[in-house]
């Protein structure tokens, strides 16, 4: 009895052997090719990269075109050809050139162990400038979230226009996928990145290959601060009866309800003096009351009666005579008896000497 789960892990330092012309001695039976249009602003790299690309493809047996009128570049296979996922390879790598990776990544395409995922984020966003904050976001201040997830993931991120263009190992590519995908639902990367910080701490330790990691990950809660505005008028929806509403009265209909159909012209005109002039005396009596307003003095605060210091107290007699005696002693202004003996002292000593 083996168990499942040694089946199923991969032993470290494992590598899938290369595919060589003894696995393919034949060859390919009919020619593959595939072409891809590049901006006209690729131009001049292509043309100083070109042979590098001929060089890099030669290597494989595939050959390679570049057509600068059309603006094109072609990958065809040849009789020579014995690897049949070479096209393939090669079909991206073109296709990453005219997505602006230089070739100094792209031609890592043609390993066995890396492969390339072109995200396209144009279509995500509904607004334009929306899609500009939420791409700058992914690239960071000075491209640093960017370059935490290419360590992160193993893998070369280029942020293109309407496209992101990812390569390096197959479970990187996966990881910048779902970054890229989220960072457009307006999810920020730095979550995703602590989480795949968390698990590259994780992977490192044998005994938990085999566990579940959803206790160790972040689980991060949306918050809505902004509350949804509440409209000021609410339309409430009445409830359905079969019979119309009643017709509204006219003008007529009113007037014979109040009577005023039978006056005549002098009493309805009257009437309507009357009207005018009850409007005219209430607005009037209004604006008296504004301007009156200013002339109404304001509520006085009520006087708080302070508690009279309690009198009762003791006061030291002795202390009083003491202090008396001292100013009896001492002239306001005049120096102490002692002070004015050692003076005069001396002014005696310096005649004697004169």
């Amino acid at each position: 009895a083996v168990d499942e789960s040694e089946l199923l892990t991969v032993p470290d330092g494992w590598k899938e052997p290369a595919f060589t012309r003894e696995d393919n001695p034949k060859g390919l039976l009919e020619e593959s090719s595939f072409a891809t249009l590049f901006p006209k602003y690729r131009e001049a790299y292509l043309k100083e990269c070109w042979p590098l690309v001929q060089k890099a493809l030669g290597e494989h047996y595939v050959n390679a075109a570049l057509d600068l009128i059309e603006g094109s570049m072609t990958v065809t296979t040849t009789k020579k050809t014995f690897d049949p996922y070479a096209i393939i390879r090669a079909r991206d790598l073109i296709k990453l050139l005219a997505r602006s990776v230089p070739f100094e990544q792209v031609f890592r395409i043609l390993q066995d162990d890396v492969a390339c995922d072109i995200i396209k984020i144009g279509s995500l966003v509904r607004k334009r400038e929306t899609f500009i904050k939420r791409r700058a976001r992914l690239l960071g201040p000075k491209g640093s979230t960017l370059k935490a997830l290419e360590l992160l993931t193993n893998c070369y991120i280029m942020v293109q226009g309407n496209t992101v263009s990812a390569l390096g190992p197959f479970s990187g590519l996966k990881e910048v996928r779902k970054v890229v995908l989220d960072t457009m639902k307006n999810i920020h990367p730095i979550y995703n990145i602590k989480t795949l910080m968390i698990k590259r701490e994780l992977a490192k330790d044998p005994e938990l290959r085999t566990q579940s990691w959803e206790r160790f990950l972040p689980k991060f809660k949306r918050k809505n601060l902004k509350k949804r505005k509440e409209p000021k008028k609410k339309n409430t929806k009445k409830e359905y009866t079969p019979f119309p509403p009643p017709q509204p009265e006219s003008q007529i209909d009113k007037e014979l309800a109040s009577g005023e159909y039978f006056l005549k012209e002098r009493q309805k005109k009257r009437k309507k003096m009357e009207e005018i002039k009850a409007k005219q005396a209430d607005a009037v009596k209004r604006r008296q009351e504004e301007r009156n307003k200013a002339f109404i003095p304001p509520k006085e605060k009520p006087v708080v009666k302070t508690k009279k210091a309690s009198t009762e107290k003791k006061i030291d007699i002795d202390a009083i005579k003491e202090k008396v005696k001292n100013a009896k002693k001492k002239k306001l202004g005049a120096l102490p008896e002692e002070e004015v003996k050692l003076k005069m002292a001396a002014d005696e000593k310096k005649k004697k000497r004169k």
